[in-house]
C-alpha cells in the first residue's frame, strides 16, 4: 500500500531539481537552499515568520549535525599547520624517498605515502608537504611532475577522501544525510573504494608507462633542483633531535589511534573524537617545543588557521545540508510536528510512493547514485552535494527495499572523485601549483583513468545491492 503525496512533497522535489539544475550549470546553490527551505517551512505551516524563523532553525540544526566533523578537521589542520612549520612533516615522510629508485616505484610510494597521510591530516594540508619532498627525487628517478601530481590526486583526494575511515568527515555527511549510522556508509564503501581506487590508479599507471615509453611525456630535470611552488612559508627552528623523536612519536600515536579503533570497537563520533584529540595534544606539545615561552599564544593562532580553513570548506555546505536534513528528521526539529497525518518524513513517503508506482532496478539505482555524485561534484567541492547522494539513496531504497548504505557509498566515491581535486580544473590548482604543471592538462590525464573507475564501480555496487 502507497502513501498519499501532498504538495508538501512535490515542493520538496521541485527544489531537488533545482539543485541539480544550478550544480549542471556549475552555479552555486546556497541561494536556492534557503528559498527551499523557507517554502518548506511556508508550506508546511501557512506562517511567514515560521518559515523565515525556520532557516535560521535549519543551519543550527545543520550545524549542530556537522559540528563534531567541522571541528574534527579544524583541529587536523592546526595540527598539520605547526608540524609543516617546524619540519616535522617533512621528517616523517623524507625516509620513504629511499624507496624511489625508478619512476615505477616514484609513482606507486608517493601515491601510498600520500594516501596514508590523507587519512589522518586530509589530502589538502598533504599535496604541499608531499611535493615539497617528493618531487624532486621522483623527477631525478625519471618520473615526469605530471605523474607525481597524478598520483597524489588520485591517492589522495581520490582514495583516501572518498573513503575518509579515520576522520570520517565524508561518510557522516552522507549518512546523516541518509539517516543510518556512519559505520554502515563506511563498511560499504570499503569494497567500492577499493575497487575504484585499483582500477583508476593502475589505469593512469598503465597511460602514464606507455607514454614515457613512447616518449610523448618527458621529465624537466631542470624543475628537479627548483624548490616546488608553494613551500616558501617560514621555517621554526628545533633541536634536531627534537624534530627526529617527534617525527617518530606522532606516528605512533596515530597507529595507536587505530589500534584503539579496533581493541576497544571505537566508530564513528567516539573514534573522531580520539583522533581529534590525539591531534590537539600533538598540536599542543609541537608549539610549545617550537615556540616555548610563546607556545600558549602560537597554539591559539594555529587553531585560529585551522578554523578559518574548517569554516571554508564547509561554509557551502551547510545551506545545503540544512535543505536536505528537512527531507527527513530535522523537518520536525526545525518546525514542529506539522507533516501531514501518517508522514513519515518527507523523503521516506517519496521513496514509499516509487516504490509502488516505479519499477525501480538495482541496475538503475546504481547508474543514477554514481550520476548524481558526478553531477554533485562539478562544482569542484566534493563535499557540497553528497548530502544530495545520500538523500537520494535513501529515497530508492525504500524502493527497493534495500542497499541503502551501498548506495549511499556509491554516491559518496562517485561526488568525491568527481569533485575533490581529481578532474575538475579548478579543485586541482594547488596539486598542480606543487608540481608545477598545468591544471587542464592535469585533469585531461585523470579524466579517462576516473571514468573507467567509475563504470567498473558502479557495476561492482549492482551485484552488492
Amino acid at each position: 500500500m502507497g502513501v498519499e503525496l501532498y504538495f508538501l512533497h512535490w515542493v520538496y522535489v521541485l527544489f531537488v531539481l533545482l539543485i541539480i539544475a544550478m550544480m549542471i550549470m556549475k552555479r552555486d546553490t546556497s541561494l536556492v537552499s534557503i528559498i527551499g527551505i523557507a517554502v518548506l517551512g511556508l508550506t508546511a505551516t501557512g506562517s511567514i515568520s515560521t518559515s523565515i524563523g525556520g532557516i535560521f532553525g535549519s543551519f543550527i540544526y545543520a550545524i549542530t549535525e556537522l559540528l563534531p566533523t567541522i571541528l574534527v578537521i579544524c583541529i587536523i589542520v592546526a595540527m598539520s599547520q605547526v608540524l609543516t612549520e617546524t619540519g616535522i612533516n617533512e621528517s616523517m615522510i623524507r625516509p620513504m624517498t629511499a624507496l624511489i629508485r625508478n619512476p615505477a616505484l616514484a609513482y606507486w610510494v608517493i601515491g601510498i605515502v600520500m594516501m596514508v597521510i590523507s587519512w589522518f591530516f586530509w589530502p589538502s594540508p598533504a599535496v604541499a608537504l608531499i611535493g615539497a619532498v617528493m618531487l624532486p627525487v621522483a623527477l631525478r628517478v625519471g618520473l615526469p611532475a605530471l605523474g607525481v601530481a597524478m598520483s597524489m590526486n588520485l591517492f589522495g583526494h581520490g582514495i583516501a577522501l572518498s573513503g575518509d575511515f579515520i576522520i570520517q568527515g565524508a561518510p557522516t555527511l552522507t549518512a546523516k544525510a541518509a539517516g543510518i549510522p556512519v559505520t554502515d556508509v563506511i563498511e560499504a564503501s570499503v569494497p567500492l573504494v577499493i575497487v575504484m581506487g585499483v582500477v583508476t590508479t593502475v589505469t593512469a599507471f598503465w597511460l602514464l608507462w606507455r607514454d614515457l615509453k613512447s616518449g610523448k611525456l618527458v621529465v624537466d630535470q631542470k624543475a628537479a633542483v627548483e624548490q616546488p611552488r608553494g613551500n616558501d612559508k617560514k621555517r621554526v627552528a628545533l633541536p634536531t633531535s627534537i624534530r627526529r623523536t617527534l617525527s617518530i612519536l606522532v606516528p605512533i600515536l596515530f597507529l595507536l589511534d587505530v589500534l584503539a579503533m579496533f581493541l576497544f570497537d571505537l566508530k564513528g563520533g567516539d573514534a573522531t573524537a580520539l583522533v581529534g584529540g590525539t591531534a590537539l595534544v600533538i598540536l599542543l606539545i609541537v608549539a610549545l617545543f617550537a615556540h616555548k615561552g610563546a607556545g600558549l599564544e602560537k597554539t591559539t593562532e594555529f587553531l585560529i588557521q585551522g578554523f578559518q580553513f574548517g569554516f571554508k570548506v564547509f561554509g557551502p555546505v551547510i545551506p545545503i545540508a540544512a535543505f536536505f536534513y528537512m527531507g527527513d528528521s530535522g523537518f520536525v526539529k526545525v518546525f514542529g510536528e506539522v507533516l501531514p497525518q501518517g508522514s513519515q518524513g518527507i523523503v521516506n513517503d517519496l521513496g514509499i510512493a516509487l516504490a509502488h508506482t516505479i519499477p525501480l532496478s538495482k541496475e538503475v539505482a546504481a547508474v543514477t547514485l554514481t550520476a548524481v555524485g558526478v553531477i554533485t561534484g562539478l562544482d569542484g567541492s566534493g563535499f557540497s552535494g553528497i548530502t544530495l547522494a545520500g538523500s537520494i539513496a535513501q529515497l530508492f531504497s525504500h524502493a527497493l527495499g534495500t542497499g541503502i548504505a551501498t548506495l549511499t557509498a556509491l554516491g559518496q566515491i562517485a561526488a568525491i572523485w568527481v569533485g575533490g581535486g581529481t578532474i575538475i580544473p579548478w579543485a586541482l590548482i594547488p596539486a598542480a601549483a606543487i608540481c608545477g604543471v598545468d591544471p587542464f592538462e592535469l585533469a585531461r590525464r585523470n579524466l579517462y583513468p576516473v571514468i573507467v573507475g567509475l563504470v567498473i564501480t558502479t557495476i561492482v555496487a549492482m551485484f552488492l545491492l
